[in-house]
């Protein structure tokens, strides 16, 4: 059985619950803080009681206390002192993704008298994720064919930062044939597509393996990067004809050489490969090639 003064502890507890959600509904001053993420742990964000023009003392026979309303805890208040300080390292990018600004919301509570001041903790970007590939191998399958000037899309990188912290240029391994070009999204990210510049021929050269780099633009010099591999097949045309080891093949022919007796062995090569490198041979007369 509960005595009279827990009674009134109790009732107190809940009046002071419903006045602070009605306040809390209905807004009250705020306060607004910034500090970068990855911050260490106990690192000073601000002085309440300076900011709240109150003496150090009040903040202690007012009943201060810091509530956060679906954020796990952020700050601790040294009631002593007055100051703010952070409670653990923050990471942007767990608590935020891709939301900028990243805003974390909590309250300042006076108990006697009852004051609720809304604040805010801003947790500015730092560069510290470098971009990444999600496969680390892109195939590309170009007919020899294609025309110079071709464009070819390729993936985006990934990079968990903001603003100039994130991917902002994309290069290619030097060679002889491409360069990459950086484009920009409707949405600020950027995306790098590949160009022919120089006609492939997959007889001399079947394939080319490139390094495709992803640029961040801060934490530099130099900036932070990632990289995959782009490796380029070269689709074979039929674009070689059969060749013969020997322009001119004489032969001698005894008259009385059996029927069906080996007089002469040819042979003819062809560059292209599969069904366009297969070489069939057939036989004519002089006169009867004049009419092909």
């Amino acid at each position: 059985m509960q005595t009279a003064p827990a009674k009134t502890l109790q009732k107190r507890q809940v009046l002071f619950l419903a006045i602070l959600f009605l306040l809390w509904e209905a807004g009250s001053e705020e306060i607004r803080y910034s500090m970068p993420e990855e911050t260490e742990s106990g690192s000073f964000v601000a002085n309440l009681a300076k900011d709240l023009g109150l003496r150090v003392g009040e903040l202690a026979t007012r009943g201060t206390r810091i509530h956060y309303k679906g954020n796990k805890q952020l700050l601790q208040l040294d009631i002593t002192t007055g100051n703010l300080l952070l409670y653990e390292k923050l990471d942007r990018e767990v608590l935020c993704r891709a939301t900028d600004p990243c805003i974390l919301h909590f309250q300042l509570l006076l108990e006697n008298p009852v004051q609720i001041i809304q604040a805010d903790l801003q947790l500015t970007d730092v560069n510290d994720h470098s971009p990444e590939f999600l496969e680390r191998e892109t195939l590309l399958k170009i007919p020899e064919s294609v025309q110079t000037g071709t464009v070819f899309p390729l993936k985006i990188a990934q990079d968990f930062d903001i603003g100039s912290s994130t991917v902002q240029n994309y290069t290619i391994s030097p060679n002889s044939h491409f360069h990459v070009v950086t484009h920009h999204r409707g949405d600020g990210r950027k995306y790098p597509e590949l160009v022919l510049d120089k006609a492939l021929d997959r007889e001399q050269q079947p394939e080319l393996s490139l390094t495709l780099t992803a640029l961040d633009g801060g934490g530099g010099p130099p900036p932070r990067s990632g990289a995959t591999t782009v490796r380029i097949e070269v689709v074979d045309i039929n674009d070689n004809a059969p060749d013969f080891l020997q322009s001119v093949y004489e032969v001698q022919i005894p008259e009385n050489r059996p029927l069906n007796s080996l007089v002469v062995a040819v042979s003819a090569r062809d560059l292209d490969a599969g069904t366009y490198g297969k070489v069939a041979y057939a036989l004519f007369q002089r006169d009867e090639l004049s009419h092909l």
